[in-house]
């Protein structure tokens, strides 16, 4: 790919308006969002064309910054669970929605923090692309977001047979087959969904730092996830896996008691160390010796819909180590699977005796220069030809208690189904 060079415009403007003017109707094109209203992170928006995943893409990211963000032209898409479990050595069982992968050489950058926008193109085609952008400008407006039309919802699994996959868990965990199981379910509807209009609700409702609108052809991932997988940037690598949520309260009382009582829970404190050692882990296989640390453990965040238990794992990475590397090192995220990763996987192929798809997988983007930043889909919506589908779930562990996990999954699907007019199934709510 050439060498991308940049042209900030004079002023700012909201990318939801000018991706809504220049790529909303477009057959690939990505909006990775850093949120409506965001005051710090990054926003990109453009098109690509359909590509390889990324695996050969040395991980460094160390280069001299280009003055207009950390992505500075690569490839954007997702990778689904499925695959990468059975690349882990685990059986998996086969998704119709395959990985997808956008090469990006032009985009619309928005540094939210100095609030600074910057055209990205080859420099042959710069002044083309940027008058372009000019005209798209011209045409936009900030889009709202309109009410669906409400549509039916099919679970996977009726709530109390989810309760008593929750029971068969908490035996193989009695049984030492595992310490953790992140059991999934997932909420399906065969109406059509149109990605874009839902993406305006989804971050509308559940506005998230990562949260990021991709399609391709047919198919589209809509997400409001809070949860960063992997970061790349100077040779470093991090991880922030979220377990343990609670709701947000109804009143400033009763949100705060939420809170302290997510971070007081010995449950969920267990549950989130255990996937701290397990990333940790993970990492060593790919870090330099000595380098691999939690540099944050057990915070609270606090987002919409939820209060989040959440941790950062990071570590040097050997020279050398590619996205391939570090994918087979690190994916599918602990906080997925539970622990031991290997045996989990195994144990949740069998319960769940179905595949996860996208969920559960990751998206974002791969630099050419070797950074990365790609987030768990978790809180997202899959748009395919024959409708779309919501995953949840939830980490097990032998303290758990099945009315609670039931709800849980209940939390964390109710905001992305109201996107597309859904409502949870009798006995999830």
């Amino acid at each position: 790919m050439p060498r991308l060079t940049a042209h900030e415009r004079s002023g700012w403007v909201d990318p939801a308006s000018v991706f809504a003017a220049g790529f909303a109707g477009a057959e690939h094109a990505f909006w990775l969002d850093a949120g409506p209203d965001a005051a710090d992170g990054w926003s990109w928006i453009g098109s690509g064309a359909p590509a390889d995943a990324p695996i050969d893409v040395v991980c460094d990211g160390s280069g001299e910054p280009e003055g207009f963000g950390p992505f500075t032209g690569g490839w954007v898409g997702w990778a689904g669970y499925d695959d990468a479990a059975q690349r882990a050595g685990a059986p998996a069982s086969a998704d119709p929605v395959p990985d997808r992968w956008l090469r990006v050489d032009r985009f619309i950058a928005f540094d939210h923090a100095a609030r600074r926008v910057f055209v990205v193109a080859p420099a042959d085609v710069l002044d083309a692309y940027a008058a372009t952008v000019e005209d798209w400008v011209a045409l936009a407006q900030v889009p709202l977001p309109s009410a669906p039309a409400p549509v039916e919802i099919i679970g996977r699994h009726a709530a109390d047979a989810y309760a008593d996959l929750i029971a068969r868990c908490r035996e193989e965990i009695r049984e030492g087959r595992a310490y953790q199981l992140c059991l999934t379910t997932r909420f399906e509807t065969a109406a059509s969904v149109d990605p874009f209009e839902t993406y305006l609700r989804v971050r509308s409702a559940t506005p998230s730092h990562h949260g990021g609108m991709i399609r391709s052809g047919n198919e589209a991932l809509l997400s409001a996830t809070p949860e960063r997988f992997l970061e790349v940037s100077g040779g470093v690598v991090r991880t922030r896996p979220i377990k343990g949520t609670r709701p947000r309260g109804c009143d400033a009382e009763t949100d705060a008691a939420l809170s302290a009582e997510l971070r007081a829970s010995e449950k969920e404190q267990a549950e989130n160390v255990m996937i701290v050692d397990l990333m940790r882990n993970d990492l060593q296989r790919v870090c330099e010796p000595g380098t691999v640390a939690a540099e944050r453990l057990l915070e609270v965040e606090s987002y919409p819909a939820v209060h989040q238990l959440v941790s950062t794992v990071a570590g040097r990475l050997i020279a050398g180590t590619t996205v391939g590397d570090l994918w087979d090192a690190a994916f599918p995220a602990g906080s997925m699977t539970g622990a031991p990763k290997l045996s989990a996987m195994q144990i949740l192929h069998r319960l769940e005796a179905a595949p996860r798809g996208v969920f559960a997988g990751c998206f974002g983007w791969v630099g050419d220069d070797g950074a990365a930043d790609l987030a768990m889909v978790i809180r997202s919506i899959v748009v395919h030809a024959d409708g779309a589908y919501v995953g949840a779930g939830g980490g097990i562990t032998w303290g758990s208690v099945a009315a609670d996990e039931v709800a849980e999954v209940g939390i964390k699907a109710r905001g992305p189904l109201a996107a597309i007019g859904g409502t949870l199934p009798p006995g999830w709510e």
